[in-house]
């Protein structure tokens, strides 16, 4: 990569950018790679609100992003059909966001400190580790090193919630460089739409900073940074709210406090620049401190993370490059929990410690641009789990310059961590059942696809087809079938899988107007009540999306519409309630969702406002039972769809770069 002093740097300390021969509205098909990657830049992301990262994915139909519950705000990203837990999360190709932070994540990393996302689906590189199974999300932040800039965000919806950010970043001397980038949100007021006694969403203050340095020399490059993030949830009944109060019945609150440290160095040595031979060593740290309160259960933990890898990389000519590396990870974890809805019993105390050292090697054949591929291998042994062997292929063969095709085939692992990836099953009655003999999980994935361009009357029109399979042999179960009133964790050895098919297809219509429309079918399936193979619960089977950009006036205008079909599913096995109904039904109907914004932009200005959910549609009575929090059959995690309706909001953007 070259930056903007002029030198090379290597791919492993900073995000390289390939030539692309495919582009579409929501983002750029990496088609040089042998991996199935597109990248989301940062002009993508201004198309709608994208206050977090969570918020990112609305135009992308690979990438789902649903809530886990109607109390706590915990969110979650589906890939190929699958939960967030088999995405490797990374910031900067440093894996992020495990355990603890995981239901929670998405809204750590706010909308304008990001420079690009590139979505990987598949198994992935060995590079960064053994845990991708379906996929890996990588976020660049904006870096020191780029143009000196100041850049200020607000943003106010009529949900009464502000959000403030600003960053700039100035060049101390040729070599030296250094930004900051700052964060506020804060939700001002509750809503209570349905009217149930219980906020919408929870009230989120948060606080978050990322001082970063850089330092960019002749053969040694390094780069730091630190990022400290405050959180208060504040969630469940609100007495502005709740009618006929019960004399001496408390409310049922969600308190949620976080506090969370980051932070990373990169160094590499550049022996070889025409080869773009490196060493490289990259050193990252977390500790993550969650005091928890959902009613009268409380689950405190704390995480804290190591991780460091040392990586060698260099070509030989132009076909053949070699990457191979060392790395050491350790986790730590420390419960303090009480489980029980009422309050008795004493508090638990639990620790977890592994630390996994592994190494990998990773060859890549470039044959003239026509064939591309990559094949690697991880040998780790963890400290709870033993060995673990990880094998990853991919090959990638452009027929033409409009048509390319691609496969992979993998195997990921991921070590198990219920209590924490699941916390937000404590915002109702159901019973805890965490079996006490867990394994790590492990999968296969296969995958295949294909891109075309042709080119109708002069348009460019983008064709893709793409199909995953994913075939555990070992599975963390989050079981809620078994027992209405209870949520089973256990590993699962029977049949699990899931098969993912998606098309998409994309046209230039005019240099203003670019028209994308995708279609998606997911089949998931696993045993859940004896031996039979049924639908996983909570997961749509299909995703329609389309979307249109317009950008008239030369860009001083632009307009973004996306308009997405959820199909329906299965809801998990209701109970019969004391008037012989149903507890919810046993299947959700499909539903559309309508998002728009409009974006005016001037010189070193925007103003935009726009709307989310336009069609109102949410769920109705997300929340089992809700007039009796107190009672065993108070249940807030049976969420398929969207919690709050239509929804209107306002924002400005500022930007000045070479203010120096």
């Amino acid at each position: 990569m070259l930056c903007s002093h002029g030198q090379d740097i290597p791919d492993s300390l900073f995000e390289t950018i390939d030539e692309v021969v495919i582009t579409t509205p929501k983002g750029i098909r990496k088609l040089n790679r042998a991996t199935n990657t597109e990248l989301i830049t940062a002009s993508e992301l201004t198309r709608a609100a994208c206050c977090n990262l969570g918020e990112s994915f609305t135009t992308n139909p690979s990438v789902d992003v649903n809530y886990s519950d109607a109390a706590t705000g915990a969110r979650q990203i589906r890939l190929l059909g699958l939960s967030g837990s088999y995405v490797q999360m990374m910031t900067e190709t440093i894996p992020n966001f495990r355990g603890a932070s995981a239901p929670y994540g998405l809204g750590y990393i706010p909308g304008p400190w990001m420079q690009s996302i590139q979505v990987s689906k598949g198994a992935s590189s060995v590079k960064n580790g053994y845990e991708s199974i379906t996929g890996q999300i990588n976020v660049e932040m904006k870096k020191p090193q780029l143009d000196p800039s100041l850049s200020i965000n607000g943003y106010y919806d009529m949900m009464n919630k502000a959000e403030f950010n600003a960053d700039g970043n100035v060049h101390l001397g040729r070599n030296w460089s250094a930004g900051v980038l700052t964060h506020f949100e804060n939700g001002f007021t509750g809503h209570d739409s349905n009217d149930d006694g219980f906020m919408d969403m929870p009230r989120i203050m948060q606080i978050s900073a990322m001082p970063r340095v850089a330092y960019l020399g002749t053969n040694y490059v390094f780069q730091a940074a630190a990022k400290f993030l405050d959180e208060r949830r504040r969630g469940g009944q609100d007495e502005h709210h709740v009618h006929n109060m019960m004399a001496g019945v408390p409310l049922y609150k969600i308190n949620i406090d976080t506090r969370r440290w980051e932070g990373f160095a990169k160094n590499a040595y550049i022996f070889d620049r025409e080869n773009d031979g490196n060493i490289a060593l990259i050193v990252s740290g977390s500790s993550h401190d969650q005091n928890a309160a959902y009613g009268l259960r409380l689950c405190d933990i704390r995480e804290s993370e190591l991780y460091s890898s040392l990586m060698f990389e260099r070509k030989w000519n132009e076909r053949h490059q070699l990457s191979t590396g060392l790395s050491l990870v350790h986790d730590h974890y420390n419960f303090n929990y009480r489980l029980s809805t009422d309050g008795s019993g004493n508090m638990s105390h639990k620790t977890s410690n592994e630390t996994v050292a592994g190494g990998y090697a990773q060859y890549t054949l470039n044959a003239d641009e026509k064939v591309v591929a990559m094949a690697g291998v991880r040998l780790d042994h963890s400290s709870q789990y033993g060995m673990m062997f990880t094998p990853r292929m991919h090959l990638r063969y452009n027929v033409s310059q409009d048509i390319s095709l691609n496969a992979s085939a993998g195997r990921g692992y991921r070590s198990p961590h219920p209590l924490a990836e699941y916390s937000y099953m404590l915002a109702s009655s159901r019973r805890m059942e965490i079996d006490g003999n867990l394994s790590r999980e492990a999968a296969w994935n296969y995958g295949a696809g294909v891109s075309w361009a042709v080119y109708p009357g002069g348009k460019k029109l983008s064709l893709s087809g793409e199909y995953y399979y994913t075939d555990f042999s070992n599975q963390l179960m989050l079981n809620l079938d078994r027992d209405p009133h209870a949520a089973y964790i256990y590993s699962y050895k029977g049949t699990s899988y899931s098969h993912a098919v998606q098309t998409e297809v994309s046209l230039e219509a005019t240099e203003d107007i670019i028209l994308t429309a995708a279609w998606r079918l997911t089949d998931v399936k696993a045993c859940y009540t004896g031996d039979k193979l049924t639908q996983k619960p909570l997961t749509s089977r299909n995703k329609g999306l389309f979307t249109l950009g317009w950008s008239p006036n030369m860009g001083l205008w632009q307009a973004d519409v996306t308009f997405a079909v959820n199909g329906g599913g299965r809801m998990p096995t209701p109970y019969v309630t004391s008037t012989g109904e149903l507890s919810w039904p046993e299947c959700y109907k499909a539903y559309v969702q309508l998002n728009a914004q409009v974006t005016r932009n001037f010189r070193h200005w925007s103003v935009y406002i726009g709307g989310e959910n336009l069609t109102n549609f949410r769920q109705r009575n997300p929340i089992v039972d809700a007039s009796d929090p107190w009672g065993k059959n108070f249940d807030a995690t049976m969420i398929y769809g969207p919690l709050q309706g239509a929804m209107v909001y306002v924002g400005f953007r500022y930007n000045i770069t070479k203010y120096l």
